[in-house]
């Protein structure tokens, strides 16, 4: 894992503001961060809603759930409000994490131009009882290519 993976970014969710990656992985044996596409994006609102209705079962097994979007922490308020996450929605406006944890990006210079247009989601969990380790990721090719609920749960259960 790159340098620039040890994040801290704006939290607008439940938790501290700001959020790092090492206070985040001190907590939990594992740390699953959620790349959305952007604000606007029907599927990334569901998915956060799905993890939100779950999220018990995320902390059954000491794993913290952390949503990071390409928006600015103003627009990102509007989702805290509307849905009330039980978890960390951070910002991530220069895009600097996603970029760092290589989230997908296609249509070249004009999927770089618009999220909405280029990004997809990934997910990627942590194991964070040691040094923070990747032990899990899902690029999605399409905004709807996204993990279900049971194979993350899967892949957090696999390394308990």
């Amino acid at each position: 894992m790159s340098e620039t993976s040890q994040f801290e970014l704006q939290n607008v969710g439940t938790g501290p503001d700001p959020l790092s990656l090492d206070r985040v992985g001190a907590d939990h044996d594992f740390v699953l961060l959620l790349f959305q596409r952007d604000y606007h994006c029907t599927n990334c609102r569901s998915q956060v809603q799905a993890m939100a209705a779950h999220y018990g079962e995320f902390t059954d097994r000491n794993t913290e759930v952390v949503s990071v979007v390409p928006e600015p922490a103003e627009r990102l308020r509007g989702w805290q409000t509307e849905y009330d996450l039980p978890y960390p929605l951070c910002a991530d406006p220069d895009k600097r994490v996603s970029e760092a944890f290589d989230q997908p990006v296609r249509f070249g210079v004009l999927g770089a131009l618009s999220d909405f247009l280029g990004r997809m989601p990934k997910a990627v969990l942590l194991d964070c009882r040691d040094e923070p380790t990747v032990v899990y990721s899902h690029e999605g090719s399409s905004t709807w290519d996204r993990p279900e609920l049971s194979e993350l749960f899967g892949a957090i259960d696999e390394q308990r």
